[in-house]
């Protein structure tokens, strides 16, 4: 960032910005079987050996069901202001379908939960679903696969999470669609690990599937939006959205303009498939010439749903890559819009420092990119972050003392959000919140617990105690330091 740059962006951000931490109730909460609760798709799926990379599961995680109290107490030690975290739709309905019976205990832990952050100062933002689709939906009509009936159940969770929890504001339908159809059921990574490679899985088809599974969650996402606003906005006074994930582009060889079009088409396959149908009732036209009627299209009453559904852009936002174009027609399971990523360029410039995740590498340039991207594309909306931050590599085998120390972990988080104040500042970008992921180190899906990603460390060999990283007491000045006062 230049001198003018940084001191464009000091106190760059809107008064009203909210800054905090993001988790996910299968990866922290643990207690599975406790007070009613039913089994999740990740239940079935972790239990499948070679399913996780250290053969682990949720079954304790973290254990933050039981310890709530302390997790409000780190999160007022970090000095956040908000929470985002996620229900788990099995406790609350523990078949999960709209004429099974409502767990009230669950609703109960999550409502006295709300209670307390809210009387420690601290916004809960809440998530629906984060993947954990309840397992008896799965087993009773395909889950996500089912056009009809997930869309209603769906719809009659939120009602039953909105008249239960009155007191949260802040809702957010799914996250990350595009994980839930293209790892669940193109490649099989994640639960329920449906995919074509006969290898993984007896049953799926990665041509088909991504997309339906896709459609079905834009249109019981709209579902819940308009339940929301029909029956609770006017009392509740809140906002309903959804959170989307990608990657930020850059071109192999920005020389050649087929590279130039594919690092585009690859945001557009990614995110715009399911962000122009909020924005603009259809599919983008790059998907819509590959896919063919593969891709469903949207009946006028679904459309009317889907179109509008959003009161803000949740955006979880991690990496960036560079894209090359590919040439010939791609193969039936292609999901990237016939290109491949990489994160060296024509001239053998990389993208970023490895982690432990062979996905991520930081690029806090791209995420300003791809802020601006997403502003000139849907008319600037109001925008949260909803995740953003980075896994260390072989950070899991060092000794505790250095693991507390994660500068790595630091610097990504002060490059990143000062890219965002910088968006703010000179691109006009409306950007209103940003929730560093995570609070707390936890079971990464299919990394197991290989991989941390928290500003806490959680030992997990010793009754999964606590202890703040260096990056934990960072936010906080860093924030101080960009938000306009009142």
């Amino acid at each position: 960032m230049s001198t003018q740059q940084k001191k464009m962006a000091h106190m760059a951000l809107p008064a009203d910005f909210k800054w905090g931490f993001a988790t996910a109730a299968y990866q922290i909460e643990g207690a599975i079987d406790k007070d009613g609760r039913g089994p999740t798709i990740w239940d079935t799926f972790t239990a499948i050996p070679g399913k996780i990379a250290d053969g682990s599961s949720g079954v304790t995680a973290c254990d933050s069901y039981n310890r709530t109290a302390e997790d409000i107490a780190l999160l007022k030690d970090c000095g956040a202001q908000a929470y985002r975290f996620s229900l788990c739709w099995s406790r609350i309905i523990p078949k999960g379908g709209r004429d099974d019976p409502i767990n009230q205990a669950g609703l109960d832990h999550y409502s006295k939960f709300c209670d307390e952050l809210l009387a420690a100062g601290i916004t809960p933002f809440i998530t629906l679903l984060h993947w954990d689709v309840p397992d008896e939906l799965e087993k009773r009509y395909g889950g996500l696969r089912n056009r009809e009936e997930f869309p209603l159940d769906f719809e009659n969770y939120a009602r039953v999470c909105f008249k239960g929890l009155p007191q949260v504001k802040n809702w957010i339908t799914f996250n990350e669609p595009w994980c839930s159809s293209i790892l669940g059921y193109s490649v099989g990574q994640f639960a329920p690990g449906r995919t074509s490679d006969r290898s993984k899985s007896a049953e799926g088809d990665s041509s088909t599937e991504p997309w339906i599974v896709g459609h079905n969650l834009l249109v019981a996402h709209g579902r819940a939006v308009k339940a929301y606003r029909d029956d609770f906005k006017e009392a509740n006074g809140g906002e309903i959205g959804i959170t989307l994930n990608g990657d930020a582009t850059f071109p192999y060889d920005p020389r050649d303009p087929k590279d130039v079009e594919a690092a585009n088409r690859k945001i557009e396959f990614a995110i715009s498939w399911f962000a122009d149908p909020v924005y603009f009732g259809e599919y983008p036209e790059s998907m819509r010439k590959q896919l063919g009627d593969r891709l469903p299209t949207f009946t006028e009453e679904e459309k009317a749903l889907v179109k509008g559904s959003n009161d803000f852009y949740g955006m979880n936002h991690y990496t960036a890559d560079y894209v090359k174009h590919l040439d010939g027609e791609p193969p039936l399971d292609d999901f990237k819009g016939n290109l491949e990523t990489t994160f060296w360029n024509y001239r053998g410039d990389c993208i970023g420092d490895e982690t432990q995740s062979p996905w991520l590498r930081p690029c806090a340039p791209g995420f300003r990119d791809l802020l601006v991207w997403l502003s000139k594309r849907y008319n600037y909306p109001k925008i949260y972050v909803t995740e953003s931050g980075t896994s260390i590599k072989g950070e899991n085998d060092m000794p505790m003392e250095q693991i507390l120390q994660d500068d790595f972990r630091l610097q990504y988080y002060d490059d990143y959000v000062k890219a965002m104040a910088t968006a703010s500042a000179l691109d006009g970008v409306n950007v209103r919140g940003y929730f560093a992921w995570s609070l707390l180190d936890n079971f990464e899906w299919a990394e197991g617990y290989e991989t941390r990603f928290g500003v806490t460390y959680v030992d997990y060999n010793n009754g999964q105690k606590r202890y703040p990283k260096k990056s934990a007491k960072h936010l906080a000045p860093l924030f101080e330091s960009l938000v306009r006062k009142e």
